[in-house]
């Protein structure tokens, strides 16, 4: 059961291999799932699924390799479900005195006489009040006139009553191309977060205190250490107006989501138009401008660089010298040039591009993209950008 079931996860791209088939063997050997095809669904999900964009696929496969399985335990029959999908086309009219004199149940009450009618019903029911049916008044079932809470199970609603779909998919369309809000975006840069001991206030080192006072046979012996701080320097170089006006929103929202970090030991921002030709500037009107010698000079490499840009221009304004209007006595230097000598002082730099992947070659992306390690600004690549910048720089 366990190793088709995987094959079926790994075809849909969910990175599951042994290790997750030998946890899930042990699980179902010491009875984590309840001997019940809910608990084995929530088992595999918890040890099949690393990341939440994964769930919708997992769902999907789980349906697809168990649906119509019957389980000892719940007398689930194919025969049920292929009667439910047929319905009865008849569905009693209730006045209002009479939808009142039904009985309401909470969720659990609900579930446990939903067990029980599985496991006692043998055969279709149309139009009654009590067992699993179509076109009758039981809260089990579809198109009927239930009470206004119930368990749909298959087929389309009567009134609209039911509190829980059976067989319905818990999650739906988490896709790793889209693109981010500020939350997921917060998130995602949160992975470079790093600490260092420092300061002058000292905390307790329980773990040290232990192994003191155990050395000291037994007699207390306080240990303290510097309290952990975050270490993590970043600077943000964004692209605006032109080209990048359709993704100022996107942007904005990876703006927000940098500066309300409170992991970042600091965060530098700066403004370039296409590409840096020599300066970056502190405001979005380039009225404060910083030399890339300075910045340099300033920032050591363990600065981690994040570029954000569309690269795209037209080709002069990155490969010849004098490429743009505005170079003043950094005139002399090609756009590319500048962008290597960043790339290549940082020991850690991405650069985030929102225009869809397939655009990226035939054009002044292709360039870039040979200078910088370049990712798209959805939540697959802010989340690949995140874990480079973590490991090191390019070869």
């Amino acid at each position: 059961m366990i190793v088709p079931f995987i094959y079926e996860l790994r075809a849909r791209e969910i990175p599951v291999g042994m290790q997750e088939a030998l946890n899930l063997a042990h699980a179902l050997g010491e009875g984590l799932h309840d001997s019940s095809l809910n608990g084995f669904y929530y088992v595999a999900r918890a040890l099949l699924v690393h990341t939440e964009a994964h769930l919708d696929d997992f769902d999907q496969a789980f349906r697809k390799h168990f649906h119509g399985v019957e389980v000892e335990a719940k007398k689930l029959k194919d025969e049920l479900f292929d009667w439910l999908r047929d319905a009865a086309e008849r569905r009693p009219e209730l006045t209002d005195e009479e939808r009142a004199m039904l009985e309401h149940y909470d969720l659990d009450e609900l579930r446990r006489m939903f067990e029980e009618r599985l496991a006692e019903q043998d055969e279709r029911h149309d139009g009654g009040n009590r067992w699993i049916g179509t076109g009758g008044t039981s809260p089990f079932g579809h198109s009927g006139s239930a009470a206004r809470q119930g368990i749909r199970v298959g087929g389309p609603g009567g009134g609209r009553s039911a509190i829980k779909v059976a067989d319905a998919r818990l999650y739906r369309g988490y896709r790793s191309d889209v693109t981010l809000d500020v939350r997921q975006m917060s998130v995602a840069l949160r992975k470079l977060r790093a600490y260092v001991r420092e300061g002058g206030e000292e905390e307790l080192d329980l773990d040290g205190t232990i192994d003191a006072t155990a050395s000291n046979a037994g007699e207390l012996e306080i240990v303290t250490r510097p309290p952990r701080r975050p270490n993590t320097r970043v600077i943000l170089l964004m692209d605006v107006g032109g080209s990048m006006d359709p993704y100022a929103l996107l942007v904005s929202r990876l703006f927000t989501a940098a500066s309300k970090s409170t992991h970042f030991k600091e965060l530098r921002t700066y403004y370039f138009h296409n590409c840096v030709y020599g300066y970056v500037y502190r405001t979005e009107k380039f009225d404060d401008p910083v030399r890339i010698s300075d910045l340099i000079a300033e920032c050591g490499p363990h600065y981690k660089l994040i570029v954000v840009g569309d690269a795209l221009m037209a080709p002069y304004e990155l490969l010849h010298a004098g490429g743009s209007l505005d170079l003043g006595d950094e005139a002399g230097v090609e756009g590319i040039v500048w962008l290597m000598r960043l790339q290549d002082h940082f020991h850690r730099s991405a650069w985030l591009n929102p225009e869809p992947g397939r655009f990226w070659y035939g054009n002044t992306i292709e360039y870039v993209a040979n200078v910088f390690d370049m990712y798209p600004l959805t939540l697959a690549g802010l989340g690949e950008a995140m874990g480079h910048l973590i490991k090191g720089r390019r070869a």
